[in-house]
C-alpha cells in the first residue's frame, strides 16, 4: 500500500518583510520534497509565494549545492578545494582557532553574518552562544536598516506602524522609496483594496519602478533628498494650519520649536533640492493632510545615504502633525519589528560573556576591519552617534586573524569591495564560511562548511512586515552531509573545549525554551504547542492595531517633534536638512541661497541644475527583481530572468555621452571601475544611474559588481552604509579588453 504524500508547514527564511508561510509536500517513499506552495490560510501571504521562493526546491536540490566540507588547496580567491570529512574539518578548525586565541586573544576572531536566514536560531542563536562564550569581537549588523531605525525611533520610541491589512482603509497611500511589487508583494493586494475605494496611490522614487508604473502617479525625486521633501511638506502643513492641533496637544511634544524650524524650508527651496516642482509639493502636503487617513510606506533604500537617519526622522514626523495615527490604516510603516517584544537573552545566552566587553566592529567597514593597519582598524569600530568616539589606533585591539562567515556573502555585498577583497586575500587570515553554494566569499575560505536550507532544519521567524510569528518545521533530511548552523556551532564549541549546557541543548529544546521565556503581553497565549499545531500565530494585539493612536513609547509618552534624546546624542533635536555626500559644497551653498525665498515666479524658480554635476552622476543600486540580496543570483533560471548586469541611464545623459541602448559602459570613481550594459530609459531621473543588484562578482562581465564603487562611509545615524550616495562617471567602454 502506497503512503500518501506528507504536507509540512514552514516559513520562508529570507530577508523580506512578507515572511511567507508555506507548505512542502514530501514523498514518504523517498523522503524527497516534490512541491512547495504558499500556505492558503495565512492571513497576509494568502497562499502566494514570490517568483523566487516558488522555485525553492530547485535551490535546495541544485547540483551545485555543497555536499561535504571543503578545504582550500589553491591560492585564496581561486576557489580550489578538496572534500574532507566533518571530523577532519572540525579538528583542524578548532586547533587553528585555539592557536589564534592563545597568541592574539579571542577578539582576534570576528564573526560576519546578516540575513541569509532571518530565523532566530539558525540566524544568531547558537552562533551567538558560541561567540559569547569565546569572547570574540562583536559585530554591529548595520548593513541594512540601522539608519532608518534610529531616525524613526527618535520620533516614535519604537519602530512599528499599521498592520499591512489595514492599508486597505487608507484614503491616500504614499509609497516612498519602496518598490513594493519587488520587495513587499503581499502588501500590494491591500493597497489595491484601498484604491478600489478611491484612494490614490502615489510613488515617490528616483526611478519609475514596477510599483511606480502600477501606481496612479510617480513623483521623481533626487536620491538622498527625501528629508527635504518632508520638511517642505511640514512647512505647508504648518503655514496653512492643516495641523491636527488636538492630537498634537495631547500626544506630541515640541510643536512650537518645530513650527519655527520649518519656516526656513519652503517648497521653492525644496524644489531646488529634490527636483519635485514646488506646486506639486504644496498639493501633496494638502492632499496628505486632508486624507482620513493617509499612510506612508517607506523602506530602507531612502536611508542608504549620508542623510538617511534624518530623512527617516523627518518622514516619521509627518503623521503626528496631521493626526493620521488616530485612524485605522493611518501613519507610516517602516517595519513591524517593534511590535515584537521578544526577549532573546535565553536564546543568545549573553550571560556567557561574563564581565567581558569585547570590541564591536562595524560590518560595513569590513575592509578596514581586516586591515593590518591599526589606524584603519580603529576606523572600523562601531561609533554610530556624534557623542560616540572611535578609539586611537593603539587601542583598536588585535588584528582580525580569523573570520567566520555565515548567512552572508561579504565578497559581494560589503561596500568598498577592493578593500574587502584585499583583506580576504591575506594569507594569514583564517577564514571559515558556512554556505549552501560556492559563493564569491567561499572562494576565499580556508574551510567551507555545508549548511542546511530552510527545508532541512527547525526555526522560528519574526517577520518585519506583519504581526504573525511563525514556526518552521524541517520537511526533509539534510541534503548530503550538510548540517544546520546551530549544529555546526554546537560541534565547533565542543571542538574548542566548551562543555557548557548551552551547547548540549537540541534545536527543539532551545526554541521551546525561547517561547516559554517570553513574558511581554503581546506574547500572551503564544505557546510552543500552539505554534506546532497552527504554524503561525498573530501577536496578542488589538484588532485593529493602532500603535500610536493614544500616545507613544517614549520617555514622556509623546511623539518627539523635538527630541531631547537626539540632542543628548549629539544631533539636531528638530527635523533638519542634512545633504547627501554626493552634493558638493558649492551645490549646497547654492541651494541654501534659496532658503529665504518664500515665493518665486516661474522664471525665477531655481532648477535642479543647481544640484546636477554634468560630469558625474549619482549611482543607486536597488534590489534586482529576481534576486534576494545575493541569494538566487547563482541559479541559471533567475539570471536568465534578470538578463545581465545593466545600468539605467536617462536618455539625456546617454546622449551627452554618446551612449546607446545595449552599449558596454564603464562606471568609475576613485574606488575602481565596473563594466555594465546600458539601458537607456526615461524611467530614471536625469543625473541618476540605477544598477539593479546584487550580482555575484564572479558571474559579472568583469568579475566585479557595483559595490566596488561604494565607500565605507557611514550614515548620519546608526553607522549604516551609503549604498545610494555614490558619484561615478560613465562612458562607453572603449576597447574589448575593458569588457573582457
Amino acid at each position: 500500500m502506497t503512503s500518501s504524500p506528507t504536507l509540512i508547514t514552514g516559513v520562508c527564511p529570507h530577508d523580506c518583510p512578507d515572511t511567507c508561510a508555506w507548505q512542502v509536500t514530501v514523498d514518504p517513499a523517498t523522503g524527497r520534497a516534490i512541491r512547495i506552495q504558499g500556505h492558503p490560510d495565512h492571513p497576509i501571504t494568502r497562499g502566494r509565494l514570490c517568483g523566487k521562493v516558488d522555485r525553492y526546491l530547485e535551490r535546495t536540490y541544485h547540483p551545485d549545492r555543497l555536499p561535504t566540507p571543503l578545504k582550500r588547496v589553491g591560492p585564496k580567491g581561486a576557489g580550489r578545494f578538496q572534500p574532507i570529512s566533518w571530523e577532519q574539518a572540525l579538528r583542524e578548525i578548532s586547533e587553528r582557532l585555539g592557536e589564534i586565541v592563545a597568541r592574539y586573544g579571542p577578539e582576534a576572531i570576528m564573526p560576519f553574518s546578516y540575513a541569509g536566514t532571518m530565523g532566530v536560531l539558525q540566524g544568531e542563536g547558537m552562533a551567538a552562544r558560541f561567540f559569547n562564550r569565546l569572547g570574540a569581537t562583536r559585530l554591529a549588523r548595520t548593513i541594512c536598516s540601522e539608519a532608518g531605525f534610529e531616525g524613526f525611533q527618535y520620533v516614535t520610541g519604537r519602530v512599528m506602524g499599521p498592520a499591512p491589512e489595514d492599508f486597505a482603509h487608507a484614503q491616500l497611500i504614499l509609497i516612498w522609496g519602496n518598490n513594493t511589487l519587488t520587495s513587499n508583494m503581499h502588501l500590494w493586494p491591500f493597497i489595491l483594496q484601498a484604491r478600489k475605494r478611491g484612494a490614490p496611490v502615489i510613488v515617490i522614487d528616483p526611478a519609475r519602478t514596477r510599483t511606480a508604473r502600477a501606481a496612479d502617479e510617480w513623483i521623481p525625486i533626487q536620491p538622498g533628498t527625501d528629508g527635504a521633501l518632508a520638511l517642505a511638506m511640514m512647512h505647508v502643513i504648518v503655514a496653512e494650519d492643516l495641523v491636527d492641533r488636538d492630537y498634537v496637544r495631547r500626544y506630541a511634544t515640541g510643536f512650537e520649536q518645530l513650527q519655527a524650524r520649518v519656516q526656513a524650508f519652503p517648497p521653492a527651496w525644496a524644489e531646488a533640492v529634490t527636483g519635485v516642482p514646488a506646486e506639486r509639493i504644496v498639493r501633496l502636503a494638502r492632499e496628505y493632510a486632508a486624507a482620513r487617513p493617509a499612510v506612508i510606506r517607506v523602506n530602507y533604500g531612502l536611508q542608504r545615504h549620508a542623510a538617511g537617519g534624518m530623512a527617516m526622522r523627518n518622514i516619521a514626523t509627518l503623521p503626528a502633525l496631521v493626526g493620521h495615527w488616530r485612524y485605522r490604516g493611518g501613519g507610516v510603516m517602516l517595519s513591524a519589528s517593534g511590535a515584537f517584544h521578544l526577549d532573546k537573552s535565553v536564546l543568545k545566552r549573553t550571560d556567557l560573556l561574563g564581565e567581558r566587553q569585547p570590541r564591536i566592529l562595524n560590518m560595513i567597514r569590513l575592509g578596514d576591519a581586516l586591515s593590518l593597519d591599526p589606524e584603519r582598524r580603529a576606523r572600523a569600530h562601531y561609533a554610530p552617534r556624534p557623542v560616540d568616539r572611535k578609539p586611537a589606533p593603539e587601542d583598536a585591539g588585535p588584528p582580525v586573524m580569523a573570520l567566520m562567515v555565515y548567512n552572508s556573502n561579504p565578497a559581494a555585498v560589503a561596500p568598498d569591495q577592493n578593500a574587502v577583497r584585499a583583506g580576504l586575500a591575506r594569507e594569514d587570515l583564517f577564514t571559515i564560511v558556512l554556505e549552501h553554494f560556492q559563493t564569491d566569499t567561499a572562494d576565499y575560505a580556508d574551510y567551507v562548511l555545508p549548511a542546511t536550507t530552510q527545508l532541512e532544519h527547525w526555526d522560528i521567524l519574526k517577520p518585519y512586515g506583519h504581526l504573525y510569528l511563525a514556526l518552521n518545521r524541517p520537511a526533509i533530511a539534510p541534503v548530503g552531509e550538510s548540517l544546520p548552523n546551530s549544529e555546526i556551532f554546537r560541534r565547533l564549541a565542543r571542538g574548542v573545549g566548551f562543555d557548557d549546557d548551552a551547547f548540549g541543548q537540541d534545536d527543539v529544546s532551545i526554541l521551546r525554551e525561547f517561547i516559554e521565556a517570553q513574558t511581554h503581553p503581546t506574547m500572551a497565549g503564544i505557546t510552543w504547542e500552539r505554534l506546532l499545531a497552527e504554524g503561525f500565530v498573530r501577536l496578542t494585539l488589538p484588532e485593529p492595531f493602532l500603535p500610536f493612536a493614544e500616545g507613544f513609547p517614549t520617555d514622556d509618552g509623546k511623539c518627539q517633534l523635538y527630541s531631547q534624546r537626539m540632542a543628548d546624542d549629539g544631533y539636531d533635536p528638530l527635523p533638519a536638512w542634512t545633504p547627501p555626500n554626493w552634493m558638493s559644497e558649492d551645490q549646497r551653498l547654492k541651494i541654501n541661497d534659496q532658503r529665504e525665498v518664500q515665493t518665486l515666479s516661474p522664471d525665477q524658480r531655481p532648477s535642479t541644475s543647481l544640484i546636477i554635476n554634468h560630469q558625474s552622476l549619482t549611482l543607486i543600486s536597488p534590489p534586482a527583481h529576481n534576486f534576494l540580496n545575493t541569494t538566487f543570483a547563482n541559479l541559471a533560471r533567475f539570471r536568465r530572468r534578470e538578463g545581465e548586469p545593466v545600468v539605467w541611464i536617462h536618455s539625456e545623459d546617454a546622449r551627452a555621452r554618446d551612449i546607446s541602448e545595449g552599449d558596454a559602459v564603464t562606471l568609475e570613481n576613485d574606488r575602481g571601475q565596473v563594466q555594465l550594459t546600458a539601458w537607456v530609459t526615461d524611467d530614471v531621473m536625469s543625473g541618476v544611474l540605477l544598477a539593479p543588484t546584487i550580482w555575484w562578482a564572479k558571474l559579472s562581465p568583469d568579475g566585479r559588481n557595483v559595490n566596488w564603487l561604494v565607500s565605507q562611509d557611514e550614515t548620519d545615524m546608526g553607522g549604516s552604509p551609503t549604498f545610494y550616495d555614490v558619484r561615478v562617471t560613465v562612458r562607453k567602454t572603449s576597447s574589448p579588453s575593458e569588457h573582457s
